[in-house]
């Protein structure tokens, strides 16, 4: 029809023909090489102290993928900010915000085109902009990356221009409050079916952002159609955050609704209608500022109330004591029966056992402060469990109500590697406020055993598949480290589950207890051979460096673990010339134990694992959970150094 003509003549007009010019772009094509081409752009020192947006037009054809990192002055690793690698045909728009910050920095564009001819991803402008990524007034071609879910009848539309319909009833823009201004609608003249949503989405926050978001609407019917405000995560999942009052509104109305956003979401504006009478909704001039717009709005909850590593007691939790302290805080010096606690390998953690109770069962309710509702929290904590004949009910999860009300199971522990400390990860979110309980039941003496609990820690969003910038846990490979050879040099091995020499090398890994780690195989060195695992190429950094890793030596016949700093010139550098940060040499313990080393150095550089291995075959030695932050190595718990425990059942409670 001719509404529909005319509506396509002016896309046309608004999309098309501003782009009939000469422009220019750039490409990194894949060589024909059978090397992984790697290709990076590196901004000016920039020194934005503001919030500010930085957006992208790109074109990935066939494989590859591209990634946008932020490089902090005086910093070791760069930070990643933004990731694609879906192929497309045409040019795509993606916007990263830039949080303000104090201390200069750089971006850097890294490209990977994938191996083989056909593959080549292409740049055609970097924009920085001042304000924040989900802000827009529609005014220029790309919508500030807003994007409209398409739909065979209902859609959003780009609004005004001097070119539009005579006979339309849309309304003036509101940021210029003219003709020549631009804004988004739908229409229901297009509408064929019965509740047809139209979504709008804005582009994905990457950065935890909370405050006021505000924007502009026109309403021409209160009862025809549907408009909300949407809230959605990475996962997919949807909240209704602001819906309009039933009247109509003949001029441009402003709203104003808190937004919380801990972790990354877009707006969903939908729209939909009954019929194609149901009328118009427009919308112009999203803003958003860091104050929320409502005095009564709670700032974003800290969930870190719920974390606990039971050093120093038992933080918030609690528990019932019907007939006895089920839940007491132990600390075991590790022996060939036992290991020791999760956090540091020496540290204190909750044990679960009939000794503690006066009856031959119990029932041990473990409570945590309560969470307030509408929140999607990450638990993560790690149990060990030894001796029980059954798993039924040694351990489980609970959702509690307020009333301490059981709301929900979430999590019960199944058939388990014993005597190792296992990672749990879960996500939840309840409309009400909750407090997580951890539940074990003993029936009778004789078929119950050691339950333990350590390390509880709670955050918002959904659980991180990925370890965080400057971390490596070997979970998804070796996280660019390099094995040094030589004639006497042998390789550290990544593996999982427990190394093939009996009584040496760990059970499983720190990280899950079932995941990846590295070790070097003594029965495959002779003595005194070696093994070096470098980092890839640290810049330096301004001021103190805090390394912190995990080790595992047990074994009669344990050598020598040592950590080296290696300083990079132009040219070669003798290896005898490494400084030595850190040593243990011979059987430490049977539990994984934490390693923290504080240095400086402000020139490019890598740091060396070296195992040595000893006497005898009975020499594994293995590392996981590497951990290089800025700044000093203080106000970290402190690991004293501790050998091999004598007494094989000592416990301190």
């Amino acid at each position: 029809n001719l509404a529909s003509l005319m509506n396509l003549f002016l896309w046309l007009m608004w999309f098309i023909l501003p782009r009939i010019k000469i422009c220019h772009f750039i490409t990194a094509e894949s060589s024909s090489l059978d090397v992984k081409d790697k290709f990076v752009l590196v901004s000016p020192r920039l020194e934005l102290l503001d919030w500010n947006c930085v957006r992208l037009v790109y074109q990935i054809t066939g494989a590859g993928s591209l990634q946008l990192h932020l490089r902090p002055e005086g910093e070791n690793f760069d930070f990643t900010l933004w990731t694609a690698n879906k192929p497309s045909d045409s040019w795509l728009i993606a916007s990263v915000d830039l949080p303000n910050t104090t201390k200069p920095y750089q971006l850097l564009m890294e490209g990977t085109p994938g191996q083989g001819e056909g593959n080549s991803l292409a740049l055609f402008e970097i924009h920085i902009v001042p304000g924040y990524c989900i802000e827009c007034n529609f005014e220029e071609h790309h919508l500030c990356g807003y994007n409209n879910q398409w739909n065979p009848n209902v859609n959003w539309y780009v609004g005004g221009s001097l070119a539009r319909d005579p006979q339309s009833n849309l309304p003036d823009d509101h940021t210029m409050n003219n003709e020549r201004g631009h804004y988004m609608y739908v229409d229901s003249v297009y509408a064929k079916r019965f509740q047809e949503v139209a979504k709008l989405s804005s582009p994905m926050t990457t950065t935890p952002m909370s405050g006021c978001l505000s924007f502009y609407y026109q309403r021409d019917q209160a009862r025809g159609n549907f408009f909300s405000l949407f809230t959605k995560d990475e996962l997919g999942h949807y909240e209704e955050i602001w819906r309009p009052d039933v009247y109509a509104t003949s001029t441009w109305k402003l709203v104003q609704v808190d937004i919380k956003a801990p972790h990354p979401i877009e707006a969903v504006f939908e729209v939909a209608f009954n019929s194609a009478r149901g009328g118009y909704v427009a919308l112009d001039d999203i803003s958003f500022s860091p104050q929320f717009c409502h005095q009564e709005t709670e700032p974003i909850f800290d969930p870190s109330i719920s974390d606990c590593d039971f050093e120093e007691g038992y933080c918030q939790y609690y528990q019932e004591r019907i007939g006895g302290s089920v839940w007491n805080r132990v600390s075991v010096k590790p022996n060939v029966y036992r290991i020791g606690d999760h956090t540091t390998g020496t540290g204190s953690f909750l044990l679960a056992n009939t000794r503690f109770t006066n009856r031959p069962g119990y029932v041990g309710r473990l409570h945590g402060p309560l969470l307030p509702e509408n929140h999607k929290y990450c638990l993560r904590f790690y149990y060990t469990v030894h001796g029980f004949v059954k798993m039924d009910n040694a351990l489980a999860l609970y959702l509690y109500e307020e009333n301490n009300v059981a709301q929900e199971k979430i999590w019960t522990i199944s058939e388990t590697s014993r005597d190792v400390w296992t990672e749990v990860d879960l996500t939840f979110q309840k409309p009400m406020p909750v407090k997580i309980v951890f539940v074990t039941i003993c029936r009778n003496f004789w078929d119950c055993g050691l339950v333990a609990l350590d390390d509880i820690t709670v955050t918002l969003g959904d659980c991180p598949l990925r370890p965080p910038t400057g971390q490596c846990n070997f979970e998804l490979g070796d996280c660019g480290y390099i094995q040094e050879k030589n004639l006497h040099r042998h390789n550290w091995i990544r593996t999982r589950g427990q190394t093939p020499t009996s009584y040496t090398g760990p059970r499983g890994d720190h990280t899950l207890g079932v995941g990846y780690f590295m070790y070097i195989e003594a029965s495959h060195m002779l003595s005194g051979h070696s093994a070096h695992l470098v980092t890839p190429e640290l810049r330096g950094s301004d001021g103190p460096q805090c390394l912190s890793f995990f080790y595992h030596m047990y074994g009669s016949g344990t050598g020598l673990l040592s950590v080296l700093l290696h300083r990079l010139h132009h040219g070669t550098r003798p290896r005898h010339r490494d400084t030595l940060l850190w040593k243990r040499q011979g059987e430490q313990s049977i539990s994984w134990m934490r390693a923290m080393i504080e240095y400086e150095c402000r020139t490019r550089h890598q740091i060396v694992f070296e195992a040595t291995r000893g006497p005898s075959i009975r020499s594994d030695i293995a590392i996981d959970d590497i951990v290089f932050k800025h700044g000093s190595c203080k106000g970290i718990l402190a690991i004293p150094y501790s050998g091999f425990s004598e007494n094989f059942n000592e416990i301190e409670y």
